[in-house]
């Protein structure tokens, strides 16, 4: 794109994976001199080429970043007090060692018969 073009997108979320990406990209746009609009949802009626839309955009993008950082915080939390609590997270396994030995004796058979 070019100086005194606009990024025109239909939704915002079509632009970015998170808003803090999004804030980079209408940043480097801006900075390239592009104009950004969104048709639907949120930020349909901000005119991020003014002053007053990029104040409205880093508010956003402000409180975004701050409740990003919150989630992270309390997961650590949830997963420090599930820690204490013996229990951990993911998959349950469903290998015992029994069909671990029978796995690794196959394995060493086949690699015996390989020339």
């Amino acid at each position: 794109m070019r100086s005194g073009d606009t990024l025109v997108v239909w939704k915002l979320d079509t632009l970015g994976r998170s808003l803090i990406d999004l804030v980079r990209i209408v940043d480097g746009l801006r900075g390239r001199g592009v104009g950004f609009d969104v048709l639907t949802g949120a930020l349909s009626a901000v005119d991020t080429t003014s002053a007053d839309g990029r104040l409205f955009f880093q508010v956003i993008a402000a409180m975004a970043a701050s409740e990003r950082s919150l989630i992270k915080d309390r997961t650590k939390a949830g997963l420090a007090a599930a820690k204490a609590q013996g229990r951990t997270g993911g998959r349950p396994t469903v290998i015992t060692d029994d069909l671990l030995a029978m796995a690794k004796a196959r394995k060493s058979r086949a690699r015996a018969s390989t020339p």
